[in-house]
């Protein structure tokens, strides 16, 4: 466990505060799991985010009338922290009963809160129901490896010395598995997510990468440290000229957490997936 994450609200029992409380918010420091990895704040491999997707953001206007909608929420993945998840819920909470005179009020504070938690500017979008609902869910791009036949033994850690490449055979492709699993660092609770690789390097053997995501689903980390997990280790084998990594977390407590980490500037999609 993260020892921060040990004095967060995760996996306790907690007061609901329904008027706007920004102290709720809880961060925990980027820096121990970037420890874990051999990286530091200033020899990160990678560019990205991680996008927050809330679907139980409500407020009220002046005239007391609620109003519902959906929150989207960027954080850098160079912030110095992360946000607990259950703090970030609880914070949200806070606003069901405050009022806001407009939607720039509310966003200009969550802005303001979200980024001080995060150590970086923090990136907010509040959208009606309608407008979300237009947009529908995407397919991920790319190839499925989802029905190789394979034979798995290991659950317990990641295992990276299970991926294999041909050297010899140099690629571009895009493939994807949704069978990513983890377990919460704090409650044990099942992470289910849906993982993307896009890549320009050494060909991947497509078998030994659906082996390999297998391996993640008894590991016990936050979702954005397995993204740079995956990241990492398929940097290493691959020695790409590029290489994008992304996962589509299902939400938990109206929450999803999808992290990106790439070597490329990229604008990056956050599009929902079936089971979000």
């Amino acid at each position: 466990m993260h020892p921060a994450a040990e004095h967060s609200p995760l996996g306790k029992s907690s007061e609901y505060i329904a008027t706007y409380t920004p102290s709720l918010l809880f961060p925990i420091p980027r820096t121990a799991k970037w420890a874990e990895l051999g990286l530091t704040a200033d020899t990160l491999p990678y560019k990205g985010v991680d996008f927050w997707n809330c679907f139980e953001l409500s407020w009220l206007l002046p005239s007391g009338k609620p109003v519902v909608a959906i929150g989207e929420f960027s954080i850098p993945a160079d912030s110095p922290n992360i946000i607990e998840s259950k703090s970030f819920k609880l914070y949200l909470n806070s606003l069901n009963q405050t009022p806001f005179a407009d939607i720039a009020s509310l966003e200009a504070t969550l802005v303001k809160d979200l980024s001080a938690a995060a150590g970086k500017p923090v990136g907010v979008r509040v959208r009606s129901l309608k407008d979300v609902e237009g947009e529908g869910v995407v397919a991920l791009p790319g190839v499925c490896i989802d029905d190789l036949d394979i034979s798995v033994s290991n659950y317990e850690h990641p295992r990276p010395e299970l991926l294999r490449c041909d050297d010899s055979r140099i690629v571009e492709e895009s493939v994807h598995s949704h069978l990513l699993k983890s377990n919460c660092p704090v409650t044990s609770q099942p992470d289910w997510g849906s993982v993307v690789v896009e890549y320009r390097g050494a060909a991947l053997d497509h078998a030994s990468l659906l082996e390999y995501i297998v391996s993640f689903r008894q590991h016990s980390d936050f979702h954005e440290q397995c993204v740079e997990r995956i990241f990492l280790d398929l940097q290493r084998l691959l020695k790409p000229e590029k290489l994008t990594v992304f996962a589509r977390y299902v939400r938990r407590g109206g929450l999803d957490i999808n992290p990106y980490r790439s070597t490329e500037s990229v604008q990056l999609p956050n599009h929902r997936l079936v089971r979000q």
